[in-house]
């Protein structure tokens, strides 16, 4: 059973956080994609503090004894998760990083005869 003063922590906390959420879509700092997974866990939290009966079956279901146990593992499985998507997404982008260095590279090298290519932040600008 979930105490008053946890609902009112996890209602409040969620909703600060959906606003942060909110001021950093507005400010163009935040990927669409990323907003919506934080926006549907701060619903989440909320659904589950005013509704504390579903996270009480779910915790009884699992056989966790205390249903902010359950809270703090479902979250830390959910932000793991969160975690694992984001280490796929940040070495595809080192991948993609990595290909451009080299293509760039090659780009510079030209066969002999050829005079080589000045880097762009070496070019003389007109």
């Amino acid at each position: 059973m979930m105490t008053t003063l946890f609902r009112i922590v996890l209602v409040v906390v969620s909703l600060a956080t959906f606003g942060v959420v909110i001021q950093k879509i507005r400010r163009s700092k935040m990927r669409l994609e990323d907003a919506v997974f934080w926006v549907l866990i701060c619903v989440m939290v909320v659904i589950f503090a005013l509704f504390p009966a579903v996270p009480d079956a779910l915790s009884a279901l699992l056989g966790i004894y205390s249903t902010a146990n359950f809270l703090f593992l479902f979250m830390i499985f959910i932000l793991l998760m969160k975690t694992f998507t984001m280490s796929l997404h940040i070495s595809e982008l080192e991948r993609k990083i990595e290909e451009l260095a080299q293509n760039e590279a090659l780009r510079d090298v030209k066969p002999e005869g050829e005079k080589k290519r000045e880097p762009k932040s070496r070019q003389a600008k007109p």
